[in-house]
């Protein structure tokens, strides 16, 4: 090597030598915190009692290691795609496992253990309409399978000493916190959200929108899904050809890489005639342009 970098970039043999000091002096320039760090941990466990406490560190960090492992493994696991397959079930006490058989994922599955588990019940097949996360077609494919034991509708709770709200109809575009807070089941916070949320949306235009506000599952949407309407009046919409960043950064719809890209695409490809145009953005994705069409006109 000595001969070749004097042969072809002319080094004398003084500057060879200072060449090769050099890239000692880096390497222990790089080397040397870190073979401080490994000495200087050495010599801090010198005990018989030092060493065994790090010992049992060592077993107890790699059982929790390993427990994290198991956990994440069947959380995987139970995520993976499998084949459908139905059979005779009671939905009141069947496991989350057995639901995803079905072809339900975890997700859905685990949302309708939990309706259960705080109470909700099936009476009659029928009652599975009641299920948010079961589509109309998977309810026409469980039906034929579903046999609920027999069990006591529950007695009719006894008059309480607070005054009952009357049962109302309340249009969530239109209506303030003091109106949504005549709602069954929603107090001043949870209509506070409501309007937070709606604010952000530009206005609701289907009731199962409200599945997004923070707080609302399965149970409270059936409790309150039949004291709302929806006046699609009521939707802010924005024009996409003239709608700047500022305009769209608090929609819950769009990330900020989204809303640029679609900003920048109508400066270099001109105005957006129609929601198919969208599809030319290849950041938005199909479910992102479906949800966002009630809200864009194009002028």
């Amino acid at each position: 090597m000595k001969n070749w970098l004097i042969n072809n970039f002319g080094f004398s043999k003084r500057e060879y030598n200072g060449l090769l000091y050099l890239l000692l002096l880096i390497l222990l320039v790089t080397f040397t915190p870190y073979i401080y760090q490994y000495y200087r941990y050495k010599n801090q466990i010198s005990t018989p009692q030092e060493k065994l406490a790090l010992q049992k560190l060592e077993l107890v960090d790699r059982y929790h290691r390993k427990k994290y492992e198991n956990t994440r493994n069947e959380i995987e696991g139970s995520n993976l795609k499998q084949p459908v397959r139905y059979f005779p079930f009671d939905p009141n006490v069947i496991t989350e496992k057995e639901w995803q058989q079905f072809g339900l994922s975890y997700k859905q599955a685990m949302s309708i253990v939990n309706y259960v588990k705080k109470g909700g019940k099936f009476y009659k097949p029928e009652d599975l309409k009641k299920i948010y996360t079961i589509s109309p077609e998977k309810y026409e494919a469980l039906l034929p399978y579903v046999s609920i034991s027999k069990i006591e509708q529950p007695d009719k709770k006894p008059a309480s000493t607070y005054t009952k709200k009357e049962p109302i109809i309340v249009d969530i575009n239109a209506a303030d916190t003091l109106e949504l807070d005549k709602i069954k089941g929603v107090g001043a916070a949870f209509a506070r959200r409501i309007v937070k949320y709606r604010e952000r949306l530009g206005g609701f235009y289907a009731k199962e929108q409200l599945f997004e506000v923070f707080g609302v599952d399965t149970p409270k949407f059936i409790e309150i899904k039949d004291q709302v309407k929806i006046d699609l009046d009521g939707i802010k919409k924005i024009d996409i050809n003239k709608v700047e960043f500022d305009d769209l950064k608090r929609h819950p719809y769009l990330t900020f890489k989204q809303m640029n890209a679609i900003i920048q695409y109508r400066k270099q490809h001109g105005p957006y005639k129609s929601i198919t145009d969208l599809n030319k953005v290849l950041i938005l994705k199909s479910e992102v342009i479906q949800k966002m069409a009630p809200y864009l006109e194009f002028n």
